[in-house]
């Protein structure tokens, strides 16, 4: 199928690109740059240069390309700035993807993957979480995540639009190969930060929080291999094929990870010392998030290539040794 991948030349967006083409498929990239990467994407994938606010650009890309299914990954997910700068998240998040999917629908594509997230769960009452768990976001990211979501639900009633929503948890590593990888600027997760302290880009890495009700008093996390999520994008496409079809995903891989351990697996994989500064918690951090992926497993027949910590570190060591600054194209 014809694949228009928005925020194709993003972090996940780039590695969903080079699963789409070895499957057969045909993706086509939408991107603004603000944080993409031209050096992640292959020179022959058809590559668009816009905004999503501008719905006759899209409309005209839509319809050009004969797209069968739109990807969504074009959104900002730095939590901390969502508390501090909600307007940037909901102009972008919200009403950025409000704009494709009323271009969608005026060109009649009306199957759509959307990268949503855990983070729409806010604090869970039971762990691990499934797909029915109540959703409180406690930061302006979760909650621009859960208004599309219930924006989705809606135009399924109302115009027949099939989706997916993946609630992904922490997306990490690069691929198997070494070839493309994680490049955020500024970056602020948690893995290619220690990777960046091993190899002494960064004198230290400040740990924000390590008082909460956990077994070493950080944070729990589940961290999902970056090319894992990818796969379920692409085996849901069976999914979408009746009109008005609507399915929720958690992605993860179910294993709850503290970030000092998160750290001890840096140092084994790289062989360095990771220095840490212990900070105060940062304001919309919840103590634990890890996944009942059980559904994806059973519709899907998805099952992590990358299940535990030291195997995605280890495929982010391989990107980060032979890239040591990343694309090269540094934003600021």
């Amino acid at each position: 199928m014809n694949v228009l991948v928005v925020g194709g030349a993003g972090y996940i967006g780039s590695h969903c690109v080079r699963q789409l083409a070895t499957s057969g498929h045909r993706p086509v990239v939408l991107d603004n740059f603000v944080y993409g990467h031209h050096a992640a994407l292959k020179a022959e994938v058809a590559l668009h240069r816009g905004n999503l606010e501008d719905e006759s650009f899209v409309g005209r890309i839509l319809r050009a390309e004969k797209i069968d299914v739109v990807m969504h990954f074009a959104a900002f997910c730095y939590v901390g700035e969502s508390v501090t700068d909600p307007l940037k998240y909901y102009f972008n998040n919200s009403v950025g993807t409000l704009h494709l999917l009323r271009a969608m629908l005026a060109a009649e594509v009306t199957k759509y993957v959307f990268s949503s997230t855990c983070a729409t769960f806010g604090v869970p009452a039971t762990l691990p979480i499934a797909e029915n768990a109540p959703q409180a976001p406690i930061n302006p990211y979760g909650q621009t995540k859960l208004d599309i979501e219930n924006a989705l639900k809606a135009l399924a009633t109302a115009h027949g639009l099939s989706f997916a929503a993946f609630r992904y948890f922490n997306a990490a590593g690069a691929s198997e190969d070494g070839a493309i990888g994680e490049d955020h600027d500024p970056e602020t997760h948690l893995i290619p930060v220690a990777v960046d302290v091993a190899t002494g880009k960064r004198p230290h890495l400040e740990l924000f929080g390590t008082d909460y009700p956990t077994p070493d008093g950080t944070c729990l996390r589940d961290y999902v291999h970056v090319d894992d999520l990818s796969r379920a994008h692409i085996a849901v496409f069976d999914r979408l094929a009746n009109p008005g079809s609507q399915n929720f995903y958690n992605l993860g891989t179910g294993t709850p990870t503290s970030n000092r351990a998160v750290i001890r697996a840096v140092e084994k994989v790289t062989g360095r010392p990771v220095k840490i500064v212990e900070r105060p918690r940062r304001p919309g951090d919840p103590p634990a998030l890890f996944a009942d992926s059980a559904k994806a497993r059973s519709e899907l027949n998805w099952v992590p290539k990358f299940p535990d910590i030291e195997s995605i570190v280890a495929t982010a060591w391989k990107w980060h040794s032979t890239h040591p600054n990343g694309y090269g194209d540094k934003k600021r």
